[in-house]
């Protein structure tokens, strides 16, 4: 397999650790013979052949734009190759609702999958509340591990997607980094994913549209829960 251009060059220069190091490798046995100087050779090689020989400020930024590359790529093996934390990862998990965030942790931090969370409840005022979350943007703002081990519960709030308190009739819509909220549609209230474009029916009338999936569970911990999870395809 042969080497392409950026790749042959990836190496011509990273093969040196300094600048006469390269014009060294410029420097023919002939230059030597006749010059008596590797220093005197070397400058015949650096001035006298410009063009083709790299000047020692070409080949200091290009070495260190040629480290950066390879250090960008070992720092994303590294972050792909290690092991995920789940917040959900040896809890003892007796409630429908809670084991249907952990079967879906992974792949809402990962990127395959983002979910969306219908709850409806009363808030710790005794008021009724509802509301949609984002679960994937939770995972990333918030730490799960006291929700999944039962000392705090997931309820919505004025930052999430949509939220109601039914008592004060406060209202409030939120997009976030995976959804856009659509509530002026004739269809009712949309969310269009931010990635593939796709829209999110959360009308239980409806499908919930291409990609995507509605779960309904039963759950001790909440009047009203419905689990909307969207698919993301990758080429």
């Amino acid at each position: 397999m042969e080497y392409s251009t950026a790749a042959r060059f990836h190496d011509s220069v990273t093969q040196f650790k300094v600048y006469e190091d390269y014009l060294d490798s410029k420097v023919t046995p002939m230059d030597l013979f006749y010059l008596k100087s590797r220093e005197l050779a070397r400058k015949l090689v650096e001035h006298g052949h410009k063009g083709t020989v790299l000047s020692r400020k070409e080949f200091e930024e290009k070495k260190a734009a040629a480290q950066a590359a390879e250090a960008a790529k070992s720092n994303s093996f590294y972050s792909r190759s290690r092991p995920m934390t789940l917040a959900s990862a040896g809890k003892e998990l007796k409630d429908n609702f809670l084991k249907a965030l952990a079967e879906r942790e992974e792949a809402n931090r990962s990127g395959k999958m983002t979910s969306v969370i219908f709850i409806r409840d009363h808030n710790t005022l005794g008021q009724e509340v509802s509301g949609y979350i984002d679960y994937a943007h939770r995972l990333k703002t918030q730490d799960f591990e006291p929700y999944f081990s039962g000392k705090k519960r997931l309820m919505p709030g004025r930052s999430d997607l949509c939220y109601y308190n039914w008592k004060t009739q406060v209202s409030t819509s939120n997009s976030s980094p995976n959804f856009e909220v659509i509530y002026d549609d004739p269809n009712g209230l949309l969310f269009k994913n931010k990635r593939d474009k796709k829209i999110l029916n959360v009308d239980p009338l409806s499908g919930p549209g291409e990609d995507s999936n509605r779960t309904f569970l039963q759950s001790d911990l909440y009047i009203h829960v419905v689990v909307y999870d969207h698919n993301i395809r990758t080429v």
